[in-house]
């Protein structure tokens, strides 16, 4: 029988109603989800508080905060005030109503006080979403704050990161060590460790860095489908652990996550569930001013299974996660929710989405919510549940050790070696091999092409690397020969078709480096980085090493004209902190810049590569990596100190090297110097530094870009032979004879400052 019969009546209760029209609330400007399940007895509804609403909504609602009469049949699913533990995690164990609202309670009061102490913040959606995280930190959740690193932990990805005080609140409640009361204190200040967004490698438990809406989405296929791969690879004894995230209703409007859904549906990624905090509001008020969206059929379109429910009930919301566990694919669940949940004058408006409460409002939600503690107290027995929630994965995590520490040595040492990134002697080993082979027989080749050819040496060195293309791949020579394809059902492939999804591809890569135990890269056009971008930022950001390969990387790619034609594009990625943009001149460069990206583990790296065929000008071997300084001399000057130091990249190093001869012939030293990464050459001392760019009277550089970002090698008085606008649709000699990116203009400005 395959998954998705299992536990048929349990998925029963949880899937849509196709047939049953969307129904509409409040003044008629928001799509109510139809009823969850199909009912013909009256609705049981658990206990729950009653809290006012104020504002143009309250006469719909009747005074009901949690708005039951949205769902009349959410409430089947939960005909009990006990939430089983019978489906969630074995040793959870049963909790009543009471409880549970308590526990809730606990998030919703700390979110509340620290934004109010901050000043600054967003109220709302933690104490919408706390009876969420309740529940799947309770419940389901694999993971032990005593190991927040453990391998085969469930991810949990706050895509919407405006809400941290929701994970904040969790983190402390749970007994992450890292995460004291004083830190919540001291939430958006300075220093913290609870910064106004998540911030991984910042906050243990933070398994990514959200804020801008929709990345945490796709990070998370990326994370999910890592999964997948290395159970495939290693199996489920050692990976088998799901990926959930809470979206907010921006998260879902933002493009990049119609990218991620139709990757993670196309996928059939099982082990990843959405929940969507569905509560109709943004800033600038209802979503209806802006959406009408219905999600769940969104989702359902895109392969997914989908359901929705009363987000504030908590038996609904565990027996819709454990039905949905069931699926053969992705999951999401759309709970509909009340931002600012007991606020009596704010909650359910945009006024508690991202501002703080008021000492009155936070009052009187305090009453209503019938939580007496002091600000930032948390009762004892309120506390002592949620660690003895945190505590409940550590058998389950001391048990995967002993598998780990059972498995045959060399296969334990592979799996060891993925997590810990180190590929540094077999890099080194392929990486001679190629340079020998490079000397021994010199190629003419596209440095793309060049890049092709390491890759069919590292990934076979190096297997955890998983590739892939934006439907490129024939152009971008990202797919090593010895790749199969990563499909489902068989995960154990290594390269990704990501279709035209260049965001989507981005950040769902850095979802797999924050996984582990793969190393991701991806090509695309480089003039096409402008999609990649808030994608490349965030693997900056995170320090995530995170590979782009960026091919067609000036007017060199000729006919295809401006629109493709990259410009502007090297100079506005040099300029993210971070960033490691490679552009090699020749094959040896190539290889040298493939290593030197794989070496690192602080950050993201591009490579720009050309389309058209450059000659290899780095001849014989050499040991050592000579782009590790991020530029080098290729030519010394003959007869004497240089009067010219000509800069180049990539393909233009070529026409340096032709202008030194056509310089040479008019008796006038110069020297060569090849650039590849200005983020390395930065990086030097200054002396060293210094001696690199020389001390010549005349300093020219010449790339088919722009100048901007030139000036800190050449100087301000230095010329410049490039780009000052856009490109043209030509064959590309023509368009270098065309936009003067020849030898004889690279003499001509040097001639001039002479």
């Amino acid at each position: 029988m395959s998954r998705e019969n299992v536990n048929a009546a349990a998925l029963a209760l949880c899937m849509t109603v196709p047939t049953t029209p969307a129904g509409i609330d409040l003044d008629g400007s928001h799509v109510i989800s139809p009823p969850p399940v199909p009912t013909t007895a009256a609705p049981c509804i658990a206990p729950r508080l009653q809290v006012a609403i104020a504002g143009s909504i309250a006469g719909h609602l009747a005074g009901v905060m949690t708005k039951p009469d949205r769902l009349p049949a959410a409430t089947v699913i939960a005909q009990t005030s006990v939430i089983s533990a019978a489906v969630a995690h074995p040793s959870a164990k049963p909790v009543s109503r009471v409880e549970h609202d308590r526990m809730a309670n606990a998030i919703r009061a700390l979110a509340m006080d620290a934004v109010e102490r901050a000043k600054s913040g967003h109220p709302g959606l933690p104490m919408g979403a706390a009876d969420i995280a309740t529940v799947l930190f309770t419940r389901f959740l694999k993971f032990d704050p005593a190991d927040p690193a453990w391998a085969d932990r469930d991810r949990f990805v706050l895509s919407a990161g405006h809400g941290s005080m929701l994970l904040y609140a969790v983190l402390y409640l749970l007994g992450y060590k890292a995460m004291t009361i004083e830190e919540i204190k001291r939430f958006r200040q300075l220093g913290s460790i609870t910064p106004g967004h998540p911030e991984h490698g910042h906050t243990p438990g933070v398994e990514t860095t959200t804020g801008p809406l929709g990345q945490g989405l796709a990070n998370a296929v990326g994370m999910a489908a890592a999964e997948r791969h290395l159970a495939s690879i290693f199996g489920d004894d050692l990976i088998d652990h799901s990926t959930f995230v809470l979206v907010s209703d921006g998260d879902l409007m933002e493009g990049v996550s119609q990218e991620a859904i139709a990757l993670a549906g196309h996928l059939r990624l099982h082990k990843l569930i959405v929940l969507y905090d569905d509560n109709g509001i943004s800033i600038d008020g209802s979503t209806a001013l802006a959406d009408s969206v219905d999600q769940v059929r969104r989702f359902e379109s895109a392969g997914w299974t989908a359901t929705r429910v009363d987000g504030h009930d908590p038996a609904a919301i565990e027996r819709a996660i454990e039905a949905v566990r069931q699926s053969e694919r992705p999951a999401l669940i759309a709970c509909r929710t009340t931002i600012g949940f007991g606020a009596p004058n704010k909650g359910g408006t945009e006024k508690s989405h991202g501002s703080p409460l008021g000492a009155d409002e936070i009052a009187a939600a305090r009453q209503r919510l019938g939580w007496n503690a002091p600000a930032f107290e948390i009762p004892a027995d309120i506390l002592s549940q949620w660690r003895t929630a945190g505590e409940r994965n550590r058998p389950a995590r001391l048990a995967w050790e002993q598998r780990l520490a059972a498995l045959e040595p060399s296969r334990r040492a592979e799996f060891l070696s993925r997590l810990s990134g180190d590929v540094s002697e077999r890099l080194a080993t392929a990486i001679g091999k190629m340079k020998e082979s490079l000397a021994q027989t010199p190629k003419d080749i596209a440095t793309r092409a060049a890049s092709e050819l390491a890759l069919d040496a590292l990934t076979t060195a190096l297997p955890e690397m998983i590739g892939g293309s934006a439907d490129l791949t024939g152009s971008n020579n990202t797919r090593a020969k010895a790749m199969k394809v990563l499909k489902a059902p068989d995960y154990s492939g290594t390269f990704i078709h990501y279709g035209v999804r260049e965001h989507g591809m981005a950040a769902a890569m850095n979802g797999m480096a924050l996984h582990g135990g793969v190393i991701p890269y991806s090509g695309t056009f480089l003039v096409f980085s402008d999609y990649c971008r808030p994608a490349i930022r965030l693997a900056a950001l995170m320090a995530q090493r995170v590979f782009f390969v960026m091919t067609h990387d000036s007017i060199g790619l000729g006919e295809d004209g401006p629109t493709h034609q990259p410009v502007e594009h090297l100079a506005a990625l040099r300029a993210i902190p971070k960033l490691k943009v490679f552009r090699p001149c020749d094959a040896v460069e190539t290889v040298e810049c493939w290593q030197l990206a794989l070496q690192s583990q602080d950050g993201p790296s591009v490579l720009a590569l050309t389309r058209q065929t450059v000659p290899q000008l780095r001849t014989g071997f050499d040991a050592s990596n000579r782009c590790a300084s991020g530029a080098y001399e290729l030519i010394a000057a003959e007869g004497g100190a240089a009067q010219v130091s000509l800069f180049a990249s990539g393909s233009e190093l070529a026409l340096a090297v032709e202008a030194r001869k056509l310089l040479a012939a008019r008796g006038i030293r110069a020297r060569v110097v090849s650039a590849p990464c200005f983020a390395l050459l930065f990086a030097l001392p200054q002396a060293v530094r210094q001696a690199v760019i020389g001390t010549a009277k005349v300093n020219v550089a010449v790339e088919a870009g722009i100048r901007q970002g030139w000036d800190a090698i050449i100087g301000s008085e230095g010329s410049f032979v490039g780009m000052t606008g856009f490109g043209a649709s030509a064959p590309y000699k023509d368009l270098y004879c065309h936009f003067g990116l020849t030898a004889e203009k690279v003499v001509e400005a040097a001639l001039n400052k002479l």
